[in-house]
């Protein structure tokens, strides 16, 4: 009776194994409509890494044309965000000006352009000495956000 037990039992786990059961990893598989979304708003892309950004979000991490995209979705397939880090020479003249006056002093250590329903901001991540700015400047010119961040913040960024 055990040995069939045993038998049945590894059975069961090579059955399991070879049908995806067991997922090694934090690496998570999205729900199947927050995939449909993706694939069909981004067809031409066939490699994502998902990750469960929280109870509702997630977030597909992919490259398209050589260029690292994440793009974030709520559990029912809405689309949230797509964000690109763009070269620093690729800012607007516009956008270049608003950081160079009201920011002076700062650099640059993060470029990135983030794509929303309400349309695209650039955010940009900002160091003079040990401070560190978090700004987000419209396609006109005007800062929509501005947050110092914090040394917990910074450690969850690397």
């Amino acid at each position: 009776m055990m040995k069939k037990l045993k038998i049945l039992g590894a059975v069961l786990f090579a059955t399991a194994i070879g049908t995806g059961i067991f997922a090694f990893g934090t690496i998570e598989d999205a729900p199947q409509k927050v995939r449909e979304a993706f694939a069909k708003k981004f067809p031409n892309v066939k490699k994502v890494k998902w990750e469960k950004e929280s109870d509702t979000e997630w977030e597909g991490e992919f490259k398209m044309k050589g260029t690292e995209y994440s793009a974030n979705f709520l559990q029912d397939g809405t689309w949230q965000e797509t964000e690109h880090e763009i070269k620093k020479k690729s800012i607007p003249a516009n956008i270049k000006t608003i950081l160079e006056t009201e920011f002076s002093g700062y650099e640059i250590e993060e470029a990135e352009i983030s794509e929303t329903k309400d349309g695209s901001v650039y955010e940009f991540e900002l160091e003079m000495g040990e401070e560190e700015l978090e700004v987000a400047i419209d396609t006109n010119g005007r800062v929509v956000k501005k947050e110092i961040l914090k040394e917990t913040d910074k450690e969850d960024k690397k």
